[in-house]
């Protein structure tokens, strides 16, 4: 009887080994390389957040306007703004300190964060004013390259008028601004900001220039809009002390009565709760829309060929150009605005 024996061909099972042992391997290195991307990993730190950029100015007020800053939530300010009267008489008011000056008591407080709201009076017109102030965007590295603020304010005048002279409707009291403040912190010394805004009056006065049965024609003095800009700066000169510069800049132009430009400069003096600043400029009514549409203290010699600047040169018969149209310049005046504020 024959045996069938059967031989086993190492050549047959060759490939099946080989498959198995690279799929061995190739796990392992896997495996090995999870470990090693997870310990890099660990190694390197997850990049920091930006984080917004802080006290690009330390007060809210910058001279006679608002600045980019917004109180964190339950900050209560206490202001007390005074403008003396202007230069020009030289001693014989000691140069504006015994003249007729302008205050203003107000108050603000934070109820949310980005968010705060102010009411104050103002000596001239018994002026009573409410404000609101947002923050829009804030300075942040890499996200933001400046700040945002909206600034809106609506004030009222309580002038006793029982004759109706002054108002025929008490919706002619009123006045708006609305302000759109951009800034930046450029170095840890210097901070500028632009404020483009827009008043509103709700009377003009005017009269007719026809008035028959073809129709009615009436001359305004003024627009009920007008547009202006700002441009602000400080610098800081030590850990409490800044020098500030503010200019506003009338944009609209009206038939007669036309505003004049403000340039006001000073020192601005911080500890962790008080700020107080002492500067010459020529704003002097403490209210943003009262200063934009009727300042008449104006920095620099200019024309009025409307002729209705109070502060004209007489005309000199003896020259062939009309004097009367010129203005004159340097009618600055002192002020200071003190701040306190509290956190609760």
């Amino acid at each position: 009887m024959k045996l069938r024996i059967n031989i086993l061909k190492p050549l047959h099972t060759l490939p099946v080994c080989l498959a198995v042992c690279l799929l061995l391997q190739q796990t392992g290195l896997n495996a090995q390389d999870a470990q090693d991307s997870a310990g890099v990993n660990a190694q390197i730190p997850a990049p920091a957040k930006a984080k917004p950029v802080k006290n690009t100015f330390q007060s809210v007020w910058i001279i006679d306007n608002q600045t980019v800053l917004v109180p964190i939530k339950g900050t209560f300010e206490m202001d007390i703004m005074h403008r003396f009267g202007t230069v020009k008489n030289g001693y014989d008011d000691l140069w504006g300190f015994f003249a007729p000056s302008n205050i203003r008591l107000g108050v603000a407080y934070a109820p949310i964060n980005k968010l705060y709201l102010g009411a104050g009076i103002t000596k001239n017109k018994m002026l009573w004013d409410g404000s609101a102030k947002y923050s829009i965007i804030t300075q942040t590295k890499g996200k933001y390259p400046v700040s945002v603020t909206y600034y809106g304010n609506m004030a009222y005048d309580t002038r006793k008028d029982p004759d109706k002279s002054i108002f025929k409707y008490n919706t002619e009291r009123i006045s708006f601004f609305n302000q759109l403040i951009i800034a930046r912190k450029i170095t840890s010394k210097l901070s500028v900001q632009v404020a483009p805004s827009v008043s509103h009056q709700n009377s003009v006065n005017g009269y007719y220039t026809k008035n028959d049965s073809t129709g009615k024609a009436i001359f305004k003095k003024m627009k009920f809009d007008h547009f202006a800009v700002a441009v602000a700066g400080r610098y800081k000169l030590t850990n409490v002390t800044s020098l500030m510069i503010n200019y506003d800049q009338p944009i609209t132009k009206h038939a007669t009565n036309n505003p004049d430009p403000n340039l006001a400069f000073g020192f601005e003096f911080n500890s962790s709760g008080h700020s107080f600043q002492l500067f010459v400029g020529n704003y002097s009514f403490l209210n943003p829309q009262q200063n934009n549409l009727y300042n008449l203290n104006s920095p620099f010699a200019s024309n009025d060929l409307s002729k209705t600047h109070p502060d004209r040169y007489p005309d000199n018969p003896s020259t062939p150009k009309d004097e009367s149209v010129k203005v004159r310049g340097g009618r600055f005046l002192i002020g200071f605005n003190i701040t306190r504020l509290w956190n609760w």
